[in-house]
């Protein structure tokens, strides 16, 4: 009876409203792990960050809304570490990959770096950039920096940010990037536990960006294995559910069997994010010392009008249609 009235719900729903695709990551996973990094750092940063965490949050997203209209913007947040072990058996990608950016240049060129993503490369950009923006105690740069730093540590974390097959679309699996990186915080982070602690100095900052897509890239297998075996055994009528977001209908897993996706990933989703929270935490921590401390209670705050207009001028640098030229002219 429950998969006939589900089946009869989806159809009436189908003829009678629109229907969306899951959204994609995670603005609300993107905002909470800024938000839950701000507690990790020492009191001397804490009432800056706490002053100003709601500016944290809501532009902890900005990257990913210029990601398709600047140029060089998409390229930040991945790797397909995969694509250098095509036609090689028994390979371990991160045993071919300089860690160093000159030394991958050489081996790969440019182009195909870009092509396949460089997170792990910019991740130091930032970080150096955050620690310079503390020296000339420009506030607005050290919150921009700060949120835009922990919304590429949050993506090098996700195991669909270290591969070619994204969204499952090379193994049937279309769909699975939203499911695990956004639908599953959704239903289940009020159950996780983000006491991770305090944000320690990293004294290298390149090296942990990579120990962060190795680690993600680890635990691939188990996202795309788990999900393709549950697929199998779960009923077909069942795997989705539609529910009303603004007035729309969208089309989501259902709680069912995100639920049991959920149980077998163990805990995966929860460690991949206490990972992210203790990283960005550690890396403004990192750049703050590196800057030489200084005193963030003395530094003047631009207004909150003043903030706003250089971040949409920031986000509209690069309008879609002069990256379009660019592409074109390539």
């Amino acid at each position: 009876m429950k998969r006939f009235i589900n089946q009869l719900v989806l159809i009436g729903l189908l003829f009678a409203m629109p229907v969306q695709a899951m959204a994609p990551w995670g603005f609300f996973a993107h905002r909470r792990i800024n938000e839950l990094a701000v507690y990790t750092l020492p009191q001397e940063m804490f009432g800056f960050y706490k002053k100003h965490i709601e500016f944290i949050k809501e532009h902890a997203v900005d990257p990913d809304k210029r990601r398709y209209g600047v140029v060089g913007e998409a390229e930040r947040h991945f790797i397909d570490i995969d694509h250098y072990c095509k036609g090689i058996p028994r390979c371990n990608p991160f045993n071919l990959m300089p860690r160093d950016w000159a030394d991958a240049k050489a081996e790969y060129s440019e182009d195909t770096l870009r092509a396949y993503g460089i997170v792990p490369w910019h991740i130091p950009v930032m970080k150096q950039r955050l620690t310079n923006a503390f020296r000339e105690k420009n506030v607005l740069s050290i919150l921009r920096i700060s949120t835009e730093l922990g919304h590429y540590i949050g993506d090098a974390s996700v195991p669909l940010h270290t591969t070619e097959n994204y969204n499952g679309q090379m193994t049937n699996q279309k769909g699975i990037h939203g499911f695990w990186e956004s639908r599953l915080p959704e239903l289940y982070e009020e159950d996780y536990d983000f006491f991770v602690g305090k944000a320690e100095y990293i004294s290298d900052p390149l090296r942990t960006a990579w120990e962060i897509v190795q680690g993600s890239h680890w635990a691939l297998d188990s996202v795309l294995t788990f999900e393709r075996e549950l697929n199998d055994e779960f009923p077909p009528d069942e795997k989705y559910s539609y529910e009303e977001r603004g007035r729309v209908f969208t089309q989501v897993y259902s709680e069912e069997y995100s639920n049991e996706y959920h149980r077998r990933l163990n805990g995966q989703v929860e460690r991949r994010m206490r990972a992210s929270v203790i990283m960005i935490g550690s890396m403004w921590f990192s750049a703050w010392i590196d800057a030489g401390q200084p005193d963030l209670d003395t530094f003047d705050t631009p207004d909150e009008e003043e903030m706003q207009e250089v971040i949409a001028k920031d986000l509209n640098s690069e309008p879609k249609k002069e990256l379009m030229k660019r592409i074109h002219d390539n």
